[in-house]
């Protein structure tokens, strides 16, 4: 049984000027002509036909497709063998493409829906994602870091601003009791340093007290997060940390 350049092309999802470029250049040469002279192919000509396509679709060149399909010293089985293995390496590098594509995505879902205009109007000069890539590398692959990015793609300017709102708020306030010397082990630092683990839960994701504890350790340790603490009072940043742990024993017991 034979088919026309046309049944072919509707075949194999090409265009006949395609089939003919094929047939003039020698690549697939129908094996019969009607006897108008049209051409016909069987299914050895569908068949190299489907190998042509397969080798295009991986990116070889029409000339590198022919000496692979002319080569007298391969066999069909080689032919499957090495499409096999060339399909094998590209689902691998489609994979990866798909991967490189989902995690642009979920960045561009995840970032902080606001405008450079609206960010600079909320916060100043305070980036907000001044430290996002860092962060993103020491915390990315926790339930923590995702539910906090989860969280923050859904706020609004005015969700930014009444956070940052309660964060001034507090830090006015915990500058005050660090100027009066309110011990970090008292009732009223205690219970701030409690509003401020309830302010991370409310806004960012679940923080338990051992992951509270964890936090104040850091607010000392890493010197950026001192300075941003110190610059409320002298102090607070060591203060607030001694508040933390005094706050997680007291839930404790």
């Amino acid at each position: 049984m034979s088919y026309s350049v046309g049944q072919v092309a509707g075949f194999a999802g090409v265009t006949v000027r395609t089939l003919h470029h094929y047939d003039e250049i020698g690549l697939l040469v129908p094996g019969e002509r009607s006897a108008a002279g049209h051409r016909r192919y069987g299914d050895a000509d569908l068949d190299r036909l489907q190998r042509i396509l397969f080798y295009r679709e991986l990116g070889f060149p029409l000339d590198e497709v022919a000496a692979l399909l002319d080569d007298p010293e391969a066999d069909p089985r080689a032919h499957l063998r090495r499409q096999h293995d060339l399909l094998t390496a590209r689902i691998e590098q489609l994979r990866k493409m798909a991967e490189a594509v989902e995690h642009a995505m979920e960045a561009r879902r995840m970032g902080i829906n606001l405008t450079p205009e609206e960010r600079f109007e909320v916060f100043g000069d305070k980036d907000p994602e001044q430290y996002a890539e860092e962060a993103e590398q020491r915390w990315g692959g926790t339930e923590a870091y995702a539910e906090s990015q989860r969280r923050a793609a859904r706020y609004t300017k005015a969700d930014w601003r009444r956070m940052k709102a309660e964060v001034d708020d507090w830090g006015a306030r915990y500058a005050a009791l660090v100027t009066a010397a309110e011990p970090p082990d008292g009732e009223r630092a205690m219970d701030m340093a409690e509003e401020h683990r309830r302010h991370i839960c409310v806004w960012f994701y679940d923080c338990p007290y051992e992951m509270h504890r964890c936090l104040g350790g850091t607010y000392v340790a890493d010197e950026r997060f001192k300075a941003f603490y110190d610059a409320m009072a002298p102090g607070l940043a060591e203060h607030l940390r001694e508040a933390i742990e005094a706050n997680a024993d007291r839930h404790a017991g």
